[in-house]
């Protein structure tokens, strides 16, 4: 399989299983890219495209999910898992610092 050249802004979402629609979420990473957005204005366009990647997920694991607490970045990400729960959707949280974690 070729190896594909990744744009840092393209990639959200870890470890995409096609079989189970189960992905990864790494609060950090996408915390990160919140603050970017926040600079150049494009914080809503970085959720609606958050929103789009996981309308076919069943299952959703937040990790590193101290992040979460960050100048209203979990109240905006809130949203995006209330809808993954209301179609169906499992959304577990898991701190990878702890190794705790949490179903919602």
């Amino acid at each position: 399989m070729p190896m594909q050249t990744l744009n840092r802004r393209d990639l959200l979402l870890l470890g995409i299983s096609r079989r189970t629609r189960s992905i990864e979420l790494s609060c950090e990473r996408l915390y990160m890219k919140y603050c970017d957005s926040q600079l150049d204005n494009s914080t809503q366009e970085l959720f609606e495209r958050l929103e789009h990647e996981l309308r076919t997920v069943d299952n959703l694991r937040l990790v590193d999910t101290n992040w979460l607490a960050c100048q209203g970045f979990g109240d905006r990400l809130e949203e995006l898992l209330i809808s993954v729960r209301v179609r169906g959707g499992r959304v577990t949280y898991s701190n990878e610092s702890t190794r705790s974690s949490k179903d919602v």
